[in-house]
């Protein structure tokens, strides 16, 4: 037995994976962790996917993983480990990862092979991979090619990896919630390695670590600081959370039972298209299908198709190997473990052909092929019977009469990684706990409050067994082995605690009837998805929104309910079903005011769901919410016992009037009553946005500078004003009854319009809703308002004569107008000053937080237009804070760009009470002639001879 020594002080990153410490302190790296020379390609080469590779095998770090040997190089290459070109013919390649090194930088090497980085993940957690997409100039974290087709992207973390390399790619994405395994409170650096920009800087040596040719330089996911991954071991190990530590949720703040759940449905992530990535453990899809669409190999060499167990025939996903026609058999067996990166001796394996029966539906012979024998036949095989197709192999494990197995410890206050026990046919779960305790420090406690744990640490999920006592290990493993190869490198055990997880998810479902009472809400739920009264209860109710949050007791009936609610519709209104985490906000830090981020994917094109990604990996993904998955609402329950946080609010003035009418209901319910409200604009018009200096429209700035803006901003008040809409003076004009509409209240920040204004706006969003996917520009919107204001330019319907208003309940005369806009904000219609900035001693000076709203009226479309080009400015007729408007006729009206036809009756207009808290952008300080010379652009001061 052995322990490995866990350093505590050290967290690094090799292929995409946080380690523990030194991969040198963990002994059993090394031993049989290489596979022997063979003239084969490596996984994934072919002809001209690589430089051509012959020569001597040179010893490679065996506590890496690497197997280095020397290469002629045919075409221009790169050292992934200083980026710098390799002159000569000659590198040094690993034939398992494709690592590629001058000679002078093998012995500085730090990052682990593919083949070992698994084993050397501190803690296991799963990835979220999208859809597939074009990502130029990045490389794949696991065969470290470049990504010239769709690949994939997590969206919580910056790895990218070929569809055929997620099963391959470690469990290692950012840490964002506690979920009772493993838990810690002091933060380390989380290192990516590669896909940085060629501008990329050491925060040690201050040199360029970034590169566009290789996979090379490291960047911490949470703090953002780079470094060569030599300089890395300099740097200290603790996180800091780097310029957006007051804005991020820390995930020790955030808890989250998952255990049922992917993470895609932790972080209420879309899942991606059917079919993309399907794999039998982790959803990865290897490279699969029928033999003809393999391509035809040389003369001078064979196609095979190689599998690693029982689960990958049956589910016909393979790797494919291209293999010299005479090679040995143990050239042809290391040829196929290294497709599926594995540096185990050879000698432990065997090629067992696939059975006819399995490729061609006929009975047939298996043929076996070990290390140092041939190829042979138990049945007699005819000439160019392998001409067909590709030939098809498994590899199967050969029985051990014993194993060395590592065991971990479940928590991680202790000294060591793990430690390793040797297994016998008679070890069992319960005697190796027994054995591993005292190495642990922990021999005084009984063994009856420990049990051991597999854990299979899957690309896309982390699955979590628990195994009974009397169950032997070593036919565990080579159940596992037999199943898949792949698994085995994956599974890890870990001695825990067998204390009672005391099972709690809350469970968000909206689109509900709104106004029902708890009872009403429960006997609902119990009909439509039939909720189990002693394991779920109404722990939250939004009554007047239609939604309820569930307190759900167990793990099995949270997943059942959470699909269910997914797919049933209550009145035609399908529910909408959102696993959220708690906040512990009191173990927030006393400087700590987290960013709540709502983002509208359907806003600004395709740079919502940009951004979306973006703020996910700048920040925790708990505190960043799509508004199309359940609205605001989710995001200011998850947040309402925060007692200070911000607000940010990525769309159109509608989107940002959509969470500012649910933070008006929710501020009673929340203990940071009035939290600030930033605005980034996606939208067409975006007038509020342009008032508080956020720009006309959002353009592809950096996401991590908007955030830093945030940050600066100052903090303003806003007015905002209720509207009564009392449709009860409304008559039918076929049978002259009294036609009832039930009053409507809704909220305004920026303009309410009636007549002109509000029928373009109308005409543009019917035009919207009918043809959505050509609205996905802020100048083709702009060119259908400009069609739309063109066919109502002869159109005249005498408004004035059509409503009557009062201001401050006294009647005020309406000159000929065709529009009548009530104003909050000195900005309308995309950046018009409607108001104008003449004095005139009747009025005061317009303010956005004066109490007052501002009446102006328009003649018509062109009136319009030359207001927007500020030709003109509006008729001015009144200012005051209290209005009541009534309509004669069915009149377009619209509020902060939400249009609709308003029937006869009575608009009341009044001041909401309290004023809204904004975020107003900084003005840029024009930079001085020395401050480059004296701060770097982080605001750090730079040290003498820092380059810039």
């Amino acid at each position: 037995m052995e322990a490995a020594a866990e350093p505590g002080t050290r967290s690094w990153l090799g292929g995409g994976s946080p380690l523990w410490g030194s991969p040198a302190s963990s002994p059993d790296l090394g031993s049989r962790g290489r596979a022997r020379p063979g003239p084969g390609p490596g996984p994934g080469s072919g002809p001209g996917s690589g430089p051509e590779r012959a020569g001597a095998r040179t010893p490679g770090p065996a506590a890496l993983g690497h197997s280095f040997r020397k290469v002629t190089l045919t075409k221009p290459t790169f050292c992934h480990l200083c980026s710098d070109f390799i002159w000569g013919l000659a590198g040094f390649l690993c034939d398992v990862c494709n690592f590629m090194s001058h000679e002078k930088c093998l012995k500085h090497v730090k990052t682990p092979c593919t083949s070992v980085a698994p084993s050397l993940v501190r803690v296991p957690v799963a990835h979220c991979f999208g859809p597939r997409g074009l990502y130029k100039r990045k490389f794949c974290a696991v065969c470290r090619k470049g990504l010239e087709a769709p690949a994939l992207r997590c969206e919580v973390c910056e790895l990218h990896v070929h569809p055929d390399c997620v099963p391959f790619a470690c469990s290692d994405c950012r840490q964002c919630h506690q979920d009772g395994h493993r838990d810690h409170d002091t933060h380390h650096h989380h290192w990516r390695e590669g896909n940085l920009p060629s501008s990329a800087r050491c925060e040690v040596c201050r040199k360029a670590c970034g590169s566009s040719d290789v996979l090379a330089g490291l960047r911490c996911e949470w703090c953002g600081i780079q470094a060569h991954s030599v300089c890395c071991a300099a740097l200290a190990p603790e996180c800091t959370f780097g310029r957006l530590r007051t804005m991020i949720l820390p995930p020790a703040c955030v808890r989250l039972l998952s255990r049922n759940f992917s993470k895609m449905h932790c972080f209420r992530i879309s899942e991606s298209e059917p079919g993309e990535g399907d794999d039998c453990v982790d959803g990865s899809a290897l490279a699969a299908g029928p033999a003809k669409d393999v391509l035809a190999s040389e003369s001078s060499k064979q196609t095979l198709k190689i599998f690693d167990g029982s689960d990958a025939v049956q589910r016909n996903h393979f790797r494919v190997i291209s293999v010299p026609r005479l090679a040995r058999s143990e050239e042809v067996l290391e040829a196929a473990l290294r497709a599926f990166y594995i540096t185990e001796d050879p000698r432990d394996f065997e090629l067992q052909a696939l059975p006819s029966s399995v490729q061609t539906g006929d009975t047939g012979g298996q043929r076996k092929a070990r290390s140092g024998g041939t190829l042979e036949a138990e049945g007699s095989r005819g000439p160019g019977a392998q001409e067909a197709s590709p030939e098809a192999w498994t590899i199967r494990a050969l029985p051990r009469p014993e194993e060395v197995l590592k065991i971990y410890p479940a928590w991680l206050k202790v000294g060591v990684a793990y430690v390793s026990l040797r297994v016998t046919p008679q070890s069992t779960a319960r005697t190796v706990v027994l054995e591993v305790l005292p190495l642990l420090g922990r021999q005084a406690e009984g063994p009856e409050s420990f049990q051991l744990v597999e854990v299979l640490m899957g690309g896309r999920q982390v699955q979590r067994t628990v195994l009974a006592e009397e169950e032997l290990l070593l036919n565990r493993l080579r159940d596992i082995r037999k199943t898949s190869l792949r698994q085995m490198s994956q599974t890890r055990f870990y001695v825990a605690e067998s204390r009672a997880v005391v099972p709690r998810v809350s469970l968000f479902v909206g689109g509900l009837p709104p106004g029902l009472s708890p009872q009403e809400y429960g006997s609902l739920l119990e009909d439509a998805v039939a909720t189990k009264a002693g394991l779920v209860s109404l722990s939250h109710i939004y009554s007047s929104q239609g939604a309820v949050v569930l307190d759900v007791a167990c793990f099995a009936e949270a997943e059942r309910l959470y699909m269910l609610v997914k797919d049933t519709a209550v009145h035609g209104r399908p529910l909408t079903a959102l696993v959220l985490p708690d906040v512990l906000h009191t173990k927030l830090p006393p400087d700590c005011h987290p960013l709540l981020v709502f983002v509208n994917p359907k806003s600004g094109g395709l740079k919502g769901r940009d951004l979306l990604c973006s703020f996910r990996k700048l920040l925790n993904p708990h505190q960043v919410f799509e508004l199309t998955n359940g609205g605001p609402l989710p995001g200011f329950h998850v947040f309402s016992q925060v007692p200070c946080f911000r607000v940010l609010v990525c769309g159109g003035d509608g989107t940002v009037g959509w969470v500012l009418a649910a933070l008006e209901e929710m501020r009673y319910r929340l203990a940071c009553p009035e939290p600030s409200v930033a605005i980034l604009p996606l939208g067409t018009g975006n007038d509020l946005g342009r008032v508080l200096r956020w720009g006309a429209g959002y353009s592809g700035e950096d996401p991590l500078s908007v955030l830093v803006s945030v940050d600066e901003a100052d903090a303003v008040l806003m007015d905002r004003w209720t509207i009564l809409l009392d449709g009860h003076e409304a008559s039918s004009a076929e049978n002259g009854l009294a036609d009832m509409e039930p009053p409507k209240i809704v909220q305004m920040s920026n303009y309410c319009g009636i007549g002109i204004d509000a029928e373009l706006s109308l005409d543009f969003h019917q035009a919207r809703e009918e043809e959505p996917g050509k609205f996905t520009s802020r100048f083709h919107n702009k060119g259908v308002y400009v069609r739309v204001g063109l066919q109502k330019m002869n159109h005249s319907r005498s408004l004035h004569k059509e409503i009557r208003l009062q201001v401050e309940q006294q009647e005020v005369e309406l000159p000929s107008i065709e529009g009548l806009i009530f104003i909050n904000i000195p900005s309308w219609g995309s950046g018009a000053d409607l108001w104008g900035s003449d004095s005139d001693s009747r009025f005061e000076k317009p303010r956005m937080d004066d109490g007052l709203l501002e009446v102006v009226g328009v003649t018509g479309v062109m009136h319009m237009g030359q207001v927007q080009g500020g030709l003109r400015s509006g008729i001015r007729i009144a200012q005051g804070s209290c209005f009541r408007v009534t309509l004669l006729k069915p009149t377009p009206v619209q509020v902060d760009g939400e249009p609709w036809v308003q029937a006869p009756g009575h608009i009341i207009i009044s001041a909401a009470s309290p004023k809204v808290h904004m975020l107003r952008k900084t003005k840029q300080k024009p930079k001085k002639a020395g401050t480059p010379k004296d701060t770097r652009a982080d605001g750090v001061p730079a040290p003498e001879g820092d380059p810039k």
